[in-house]
């Protein structure tokens, strides 16, 4: 769109391009004209003088003269100049007159030069000129003038189009749809295609409002979809309950069964929990994160919550048993006022669903402790869960699976993993991600790693086991700790063969937290003949000048660089360039989370030495 200065200015340069053309051509035709007329007078000079004699040349001559036909004029004899006349001329008048003509008269007894006077030319020439260039002038106004007008008008037609096609596509029933025609293709083609931008723009932005506060998996209303209703609606509901329901088995099923099968459990409970909330009016469900779940109940009192958590508690008990898991999920629930804010009640909650693991399966808790979190009774969920691991480390009430990695070639030698599963007083099965936190929060995991070494090497004994490879699990905090240390070191010491069975692994994470330390934890045990895989590799990004130093025996790549191996052309990459670098460094590359036939072949091809996952085999007991 041009500002009315810049069409004029288009308008005036285009004009003048039009009369420099115009001009030129008729500066042509004027010039050919007096050169005509020049023409013309020779032949008329030459009668004439051809009848007058010497005496009368001058007379002849004279009269030429007056009647302004000629600018000059000589004539001239073989003894002479007989009479010479030269006019005065403008600068226009000497662009437009002809060279001198010589015409002989008289037996070429007389020579006469001459040039005709070009003023009549140059004034019709001058006077056209004016004329174009005012008009010109005139004209560039005028049709600037004009198309800013123009301009105007299909501007607001657009504006119209555009707002309606806007409002339209927004869903604004109120606006009737009409289409505009501009009378011009090109236009109306560029309307349509800027409808079909708008649409297009509208669905983006649909679809990132989606990504932005919609759960993928479960198609529920997210975090940031829970933050915002909760600051909008709260001071509008005078009371109610807030419960988070928490997904106990979802890090263990991801790592036996697979993230597919993970996203299955997880929208299994989302189902649960929203079938058993569509009896509750103006209730609203929310997945907060990972394993989270969070339901706000308006206007209900803790007694009907009370029921609601029976309710769910009740359907998770029957899809446990349908789906042979440990547990389900567990479940806190608070009340709130309008004075209570958002992270107070988190907290509340989230302390109920600490002191609900404790209990039975799936069980819920209720905190109606309002003042918990300014109390001595602040720590009653952490005091709960003390207890509660303090009685699986007295009582070794531990069970331990095995989940195969199985070779890629007959010469690799790999091993089996250790996954520890935790029992109650009455032999439940305790949530494992929910004790390990715990007990690392607690500072019980020292001694629950011990507990754990201790009953493998039992079983590996009891059972004979010592021609076959087991992988068992370490926390960093444990390698730091020096009475550790030296205890594990005595014991392994104590059954070499046992020993020699044994592959420690530590993620990369927590190697990296303590240089010297990790150093001194690998170097005891390979002393003792054991081994050390640095698992979850790729997510802290190690230089392998690091693991050229520490010597680990193997390298466990992480789930996000195997998930889709056989798709993602950047992790085939990624993943070949660190099988290369750590087989140079005699390190053995295994793969954690392989869960297809696509990604096991993939793997192959990238020469993986070993696989672990779902479809490799599921954790059982030895």
């Amino acid at each position: 769109m041009f500002t009315f200065s810049q069409i004029i200015s288009r308008n005036i340069v285009y004009a003048l391009l039009f009369n420099i053309i115009v001009l030129a051509v008729t500066f042509f035709i004027a010039k050919q004209q007096v050169a005509e007329k020049q023409h013309q007078h020779g032949v008329t000079l030459s009668v004439l003088f051809k009848q007058s004699s010497e005496t009368t040349f001058e007379q002849v001559a004279q009269s030429l003269l007056r009647n302004q036909q000629l600018s000059f004029l000589k004539i001239t004899n073989n003894e002479g100049v007989i009479f010479q006349h030269s006019a005065s001329l403008s600068w226009l008048d000497k662009l437009l007159a002809s060279q001198y003509e010589t015409i002989a008269v008289q037996n070429n007894q007389y020579r006469i030069e001459y040039a005709v006077n070009p003023q009549s030319e140059t004034k019709i020439f001058f006077s056209f000129a004016l004329i174009l260039l005012i008009s010109s002038f005139l004209l560039a106004l005028i049709a600037g003038k004009l198309s800013i007008n123009r301009y105007g008008e299909i501007i607001q037609r657009i504006n119209k189009q555009i707002n309606q096609d806007l409002n339209h596509a927004i869903g604004n029933t109120e606006v009737q749809e009409q289409t505009i025609k501009f009378d011009l293709p090109e236009l109306d083609a560029g309307i349509d295609e800027i409808k079909k931008q708008i649409s297009t723009h509208i669905d983006d932005t649909k679809a990132l409002e989606s990504d932005a506060y919609i759960d993928r998996i479960t198609q529920l209303e997210n975090r940031n979809r829970f933050v915002q209703y909760f600051e909008l609606e709260h001071q509008h509901i005078e009371f109610g309950v807030l419960t988070i329901t928490r997904c106990s088995e979802l890090q263990t099923i991801n790592q036996i069964h697979g993230y597919h099968e993970g996203d299955n459990y997880i929208a299994k409970v989302a189902e649960i929990i929203k079938n058993s909330l569509s009896s509750y009016k103006g209730a609203k469900i929310f997945r907060l994160n990972s394993s989270d779940f969070s339901c706000i109940l308006p206007n209900t009192t803790m007694r009907e919550a009370e029921n609601f958590a029976d309710n769910i508690s009740s359907k998770f008990n029957d899809f446990q048993l349908s789906s042979d898991l440990d547990s389900v999920a567990y479940t806190g629930l608070v009340s709130f006022t309008q004075d209570n804010p958002l992270g107070e009640l988190l907290a509340l909650a989230d302390t109920a669903i600490s002191v609900a693991q404790t209990q039975q399966i799936n069980a819920w808790h209720a905190q109606t402790d309002t003042n918990i979190l300014s109390s001595d009774s602040a720590s009653y969920g952490n005091q709960n869960w003390r207890q509660e691991i303090e009685s699986v480390l007295e009582n070794q009430r531990v069970t331990l699976l095995v989940q195969p990695i199985k070779p890629n070639t007959r010469t690799t030698k790999v091993y089996g993993e250790f996954l520890a599963r935790f029992l109650n007083s009455s032999n439940e099965m305790l949530p494992t991600a929910s004790f390990i936190a715990m007990a690392e929060k607690l500072d019980k995991i020292v001694e629950v790693d011990r507990m754990i070494i201790e009953q493998a090497i039992t079983l590996i004994g009891k059972k004979n086991l010592v021609d076959q490879n087991f992988g068992i699990n370490i926390s960093p905090r444990s390698i730091s700790d020096e009475h550790f240390l030296i205890w594990l070191e005595r014991r392994l010491l104590r059954d070499p063969k046992i020993s020699a069975s044994l592959v420690f692994e530590i993620s990369e994470f927590g190697l990296q937290q303590n240089i010297k330390t990790s150093k001194r934890f690998i170097d005891l045990l390979h002393r003792t003949g054991a081994r050390v895989t640095v698992e979850r590799f790729g997510v802290g990004l190690t230089s392998f000048k690091f693991f050229r130093d520490l010597k680990p025996d193997f390298i466990k790549m992480d789930s996000t660089y195997t998930r889709d191996i056989d798709e993602d052309k950047n992790n085939q990459y990624f993943l070949r360039l660190m099988i290369d670098l750590a087989h140079r460094l005699s390190i053995t590359v295994l793969a954690e989370s392989v869960e297809s036939q696509e990604e096991k072949f993939t793997l192959e091809k990238l020469f993986i030495d070993g696989c672990q996952g779902y479809y490799i085999g599921k954790p059982e007991k030895i």
